[in-house]
């Protein structure tokens, strides 16, 4: 499997009491796909995967399988503590035939490299999938480091890396060592930066939301090549995703953001909570005038190659 364009960690849509809204998840699906999104992938920390019980995750796993239907890539996370979960949804993956899995470092348990890496080829034996890992240092505790990722290379399973550290120098390090591992933007203010490292799919929370918007930076910088494009774009990003991690509410905004679209995806699960007024009019202020800004710089695009013809 090659990994191209813009994957989606779709958020899971709760009703007050908590409970799971299986009509607005498939919704959700449904608007991903209809905004030309490259991949959805299920069970990742946008989808609050970490306040679900095992039960609920595999139900999701299926559930986004059916309504996907084949259309897009279906990648299912299989992070947990125990490594018996991670393989669980391994297994699940495999059996629902989805076309890749998300590989983490187990949260909490600060592993050797040599034991987060024989972790990872253990959930992909249960699996036999394409995998991409995910780097995630700031949550997990531990970075991928290079007797991790030598180790795990054994297994020609490992096809990406989800690169989340916010180092820079980890991009330059993948690009330069590691070639053979496709490389895929985790970290969204550094996306221009690791297309021109040469990554060809990032994926982005904000693009439960703003799929055309990011689509429009993967397609300046990944497709056109055209980085001039690129940066106008990602300027135009930028205060989006300053708001997006401050303060802590990164979920909180998506959900928000996808309800501005008119899509339900109701409140956080505890311990977060949803956004205040203010929060809210941050967001919606910054939204209206990044759609307009990227929108006005294709409609430029357009027009300027329409009097090349």
């Amino acid at each position: 499997m090659k990994f191209e364009g813009i994957y989606t960690p779709v958020i899971t849509p709760h009703r007050e009491d908590g409970s799971i809204d299986r009509g607005a998840f498939a919704a959700m699906i449904e608007y991903l796909i209809a905004s030309g999104v490259h991949g959805i992938i299920n069970g990742g920390s946008t989808g609050e995967y970490y306040a679900q019980s095992m039960d609920e995750r595999v139900e999701m796993a299926k559930l986004a399988k059916q309504v996907i239907a084949g259309r897009v890539p279906l990648i299912v996370g299989t992070v947990a503590i125990r490594l018996a979960d991670s393989i669980m949804m391994a297994e699940t993956a495999a059996s629902i035939g989805a076309d890749a899995i998300l590989v983490g470092s187990p949260p909490y348990a600060v592993p050797t490299e040599r034991e987060n890496a024989l972790n990872a080829l253990a959930i992909d034996r249960a699996a036999n999938l394409p995998i991409m890992l995910y780097n995630y240092p700031g949550r997990m505790g531990i970075n991928m480091g290079e007797e991790f990722l030598n180790r795990v290379g054994r297994s020609r399973n490992f096809r990406a890396i989800k690169e989340s550290s916010g180092d820079i120098n980890r991009v330059h390090l993948l690009a330069r060592d590691y070639p053979h591992v496709q490389m895929s933007c985790g970290m969204d203010d550094q996306a221009l930066e690791f297309f021109a490292w040469g990554a060809r799919s990032w994926v982005c929370g904000g693009s439960n939301f703003l799929p055309a918007e990011h689509i429009a930076l993967w397609k300046a910088c990944a497709v056109e090549g055209d980085f001039d494009k690129g940066r106008r774009i990602m300027s135009a990003l930028t205060p989006l995703m300053r708001v997006l991690e401050q303060g802590g509410k990164f979920i909180q905004c998506i959900k928000h953001g996808c309800e501005m679209n008119g899509l339900f995806a109701g409140p956080p699960r505890p311990p977060l909570k949803a956004l205040n007024k203010d929060d809210k009019r941050s967001l919606e202020q910054v939204v209206c005038v990044l759609k307009r800004t990227v929108a006005a710089i294709d409609a430029e695009t357009t027009s300027v190659l329409r009097a090349a013809e």
